[in-house]
């Protein structure tokens, strides 16, 4: 488990982060979210130890990681938004060097590189100068040095930076193959990709935690939206809708001979069988009655709004 105890970290009178603690337990997948310039890598930076917090405390387990900083990094693996690669070497070298500088036990080398460059889809590659490579394939290269000691816990800035869609998938799909084996934390602009991955997600801003919460709950609200696409006249819709008295109306449009309605309904099964129980009363042809649910970009946008106007 990972216990930060309130995180507060100053660069000068400059105050990047302020009083933040959180638990994440063994084996969650969690991301962090937030604009440029939230704090969300000088936090992951303390995490691994990398910095030194100002106040407050990081625990694995029981193992402070500033009072044993090689320790806990023996236990992790990091990923940072530029990878720190060595152009001159090969990948197969580099991640031999890698596996050297983490100790990892010299009978074992061998068997954790292999694992790597497998993991990362290197082994076409495994003997090319890095310096060569595309970006794509040295974001692979990074992602396989942070998995080459077998983490506990790995910490993933920016993972999907320069990757094209398929590469993408791959990382993905390694990703979420360490679910419920190793603790996961990473940020990405890419928000349908964190999406897909995470358990769970901290939305960061100026700072501070402002929400922590499951990708679940996160879609949960009041109210449900519910696009309704019917065969009707969009006139003679506009007056049916007003005898839709459990609905709110969002928003109607006419596309070729049809109308799709966009309506929000308190959470309840009732309300969207009064909606259809209406519509066919009123002779209206329904064709297709769906839920509209919100993207991780709606909610982003939605909880940083909330928290401009708090």
């Amino acid at each position: 488990m990972i216990t930060v105890k309130n995180i507060t970290k100053c660069f000068g009178s400059l105050r990047v982060l302020n009083n933040i603690s959180f638990e994440i337990g063994n084996g969650e997948i969690v991301g962090f979210l937030g604009q440029n310039g939230a704090g969300k890598t000088t936090l992951m930076r303390i995490l691994t130890s990398y910095l030194t917090p100002t106040s407050g405390d990081v625990y694995y387990d029981d193992l402070n990681i500033q009072n044993n900083s090689l320790e806990a990094r023996r236990r992790l693996g990091y990923l940072p938004e530029m990878p720190p690669l060595y152009h001159e070497m090969s990948v197969k070298s580099y991640l031999k060097f890698s596996a050297e500088l983490k100790n990892v036990p010299v009978r074992e080398i061998t068997a954790s590189v292999d694992r790597a460059l497998s993991d990362c889809r290197l082994n076409n590659v495994c003997n090319k100068r890095i310096g060569v490579l595309s970006k794509g394939y040295k974001q692979r290269v990074g992602l396989a040095q942070a998995i080459i000691n077998d983490p506990d816990i790995l910490i993933l800035d920016e993972p999907m930076s320069g990757l094209d869609p398929v590469q993408i998938l791959q990382v993905r799909t390694l990703i979420k193959n360490l679910e419920h084996k190793r603790t996961v934390i990473l940020s990405t602009h890419i928000l349908s990709e964190i999406e897909r991955i995470v358990q769970r997600v901290m939305f960061i801003k100026a700072g501070s935690v402002i929400k922590d919460t499951s990708i679940d709950s996160l879609a949960e609200t009041e109210n449900r939206t519910f696009v309704v696409k019917v065969k009707s006249d969009e006139q003679f819709l506009q007056n049916v809708l007003k005898d839709i008295t459990c609905a709110t109306l969002l928003d109607v449009k006419t596309i070729r001979d049809c109308c799709e309605v966009s309506l929000s309904v308190p959470r309840s099964e009732e309300n969207v069988n009064t909606i259809a129980a209406v519509l066919t009363e009123k002779r209206v042809s329904i064709l297709e009655i769906i839920e509209s649910r919100p993207s991780l970009e709606q909610k982003f946008i939605e909880v940083i709004s909330e928290e401009d106007h708090a």
